[in-house]
């Protein structure tokens, strides 16, 4: 009997891999065999994870110019899939979530093969990440791509009154300027509120696309059970949690893209939003 329950406590529950936050760091690693954790570590200080290289994903991006400004950017990877359920999880192969270096700067995550990228941007690095947060890696490197930005893209040519000046021969004499007609008062639109509950890594309702239209105004209504910060990514906004209390974050949807919002102490996706 006591060597039964030794094997199944080693087993756990199912014989599924379990994670564990390093001392001092947000950030969690899986005690599955997953690769071979090395000790080499990229910019943000997360440690590299090498699998075979014909067993290692790939990532190709391609940098389109936004037409209001900007870069839109289409990941498309091989023996990989995009795991936002997941994140913070074990370290599986062919899973996980994209992280964007913009001009050597770490800008935002990706859950999908879609982002965006701010105009000004020189160069832009796409690196695949295990759900732990760890890097994939073959032969000693980051599994990565890198895009030179050609360019700033540029939005629309702004558009104004027309000059005025002597009409041509026969134009038809121009109408008198008529008054304004005065408009009535208009109660400003309250947008959108989406309502969020945390619960250790589970999120109510579960990570999902919020879409939205340029402009629109979005509010969030978040209530976790421990302290945290609640971050939206490519709009730069942080909001803290503390356990049991309503925090509440208003923004208005100004720029095109795809954004992920999370949380930097657990790293729990929370949602994303789809500016077009």
């Amino acid at each position: 009997m006591l060597v039964l329950a030794a094997v199944l406590s080693l087993a756990g529950c199912g014989g599924r891999a379990t994670t564990h936050h390093k001392p001092g760091t947000s950030h969690q690693e899986a005690t599955g065999t997953s690769g071979t954790l090395l000790a080499a570590r990229d910019e943000g200080g997360h440690r590299l994870r090498e699998l075979p290289t014909a067993d290692a994903p790939t990532v190709r991006a391609e940098a389109r110019p936004d037409s209001e400004g900007g870069w839109n950017v289409h990941l498309t990877v091989e023996r990989f899939r995009f795991t936002p359920e997941s994140t913070g999880g074990a370290a599986l192969p062919g899973r996980g979530h994209a992280r964007l270096l913009v001009d050597g700067r770490e800008f935002t995550r990706l859950y999908g093969p879609w982002g965006y990228v701010p105009a000004g941007a020189h160069t832009l690095t796409v690196r695949l990440h295990a759900d732990d947060h760890t890097v994939w890696a073959a032969a000693g490197a980051p599994v990565q791509t890198t895009v030179r930005l050609n360019g700033t893209p540029t939005g629309p040519t702004p558009t104004g009154p027309t000059p005025t000046g002597s009409a041509p021969p026969g134009s038809p004499p121009a109408s008198p300027p008529t008054s304004p007609r005065p408009t009535a008062s208009r109660t400003p639109d309250p947008g959108r509120t989406v309502t969020l509950t945390i619960s250790g890594k589970t999120v109510s309702p579960p990570p999902s696309r919020i879409e939205l239209k340029k402009g629109e105004r979005l509010t969030l209504r978040v209530t976790g059970d421990r302290a945290d910060t609640l971050h939206v990514h490519g709009y730069d906004r942080e909001l803290p949690l503390s356990p049991g209390t309503t925090a509440t974050l208003t923004l208005v949807a100004d720029r095109t893209g795809l954004f992920e919002v999370e949380t930097h102490g657990s790293g729990l996706l929370l949602t994303q939003l789809v500016v077009r």
